[in-house]
């Protein structure tokens, strides 16, 4: 079920308000939700961005908790933990804008030819190595999509044409809203 306004802007309120809280005192706080669609388990990822460049993101594919719990824990995550930033600091949250990526179940495909480049992530699987890309990086880089799987490859620390031998690919599709959009 696609998200309301409402919904978008309320997942957006305790991203922002549980990264601000988590960075000033380590404590997050509590949220009263009550629209179904955001009590339905779902993965997600959230992005977090200081001048326009990317500054974390962390996500997951399949979570056990309501979609808002999901946001709570992958905004933290995204601000503390991605491994390529140093963790956000306080005076660092007046810069920053936040995107969320709620996902839909990842779907394996058979053939490449059903990836379309802007309305699907991707995730590639092969060995102990695996990459994902959420579908709007592809938009935003211009890509066609064997540009698309050869970044998602490199993501997964694989050649550029990894993803033609063995390797397993999936996509997911994502309702993609930030702060100011």
């Amino acid at each position: 079920m696609p998200l309301s306004k409402e919904d978008k802007s309320l997942l957006l309120k305790i991203a922002r308000e549980t990264i601000e809280s988590y960075i000033k005192t380590k404590k997050i706080s509590a949220f009263e939700v009550r629209s179904p669609c955001l009590l339905e388990k779902r993965g997600a990822f959230v992005s977090i961005k200081k001048d326009g460049d990317l500054r974390g993101c962390i996500g997951i594919f399949i979570s056990d908790k309501p979609l808002y719990l999901t946001v709570v824990d992958m905004a933290i995550s995204a601000a503390t933990q991605d491994p390529r930033f140093m963790p956000l600091t306080a005076p660092e949250l007046s810069q920053i804008s936040i995107e969320i990526s709620a996902l839909t179940p990842l779907k394996k495909i058979e053939d490449v030819s059903e990836i379309e480049v802007g309305r699907h992530g991707l995730y590639i699987v092969k060995g102990y190595c695996r990459g994902v890309l959420l579908p709007q990086v592809a938009t935003e880089y211009c890509w066609d999509r064997t540009q698309f799987l050869e970044h998602t490859c490199l993501k997964a620390c694989l050649p550029t044409d990894g993803w033609k031998d063995g390797a397993e690919i999936c996509t997911f599709e994502a309702e993609v809203f930030g702060e100011g959009s």
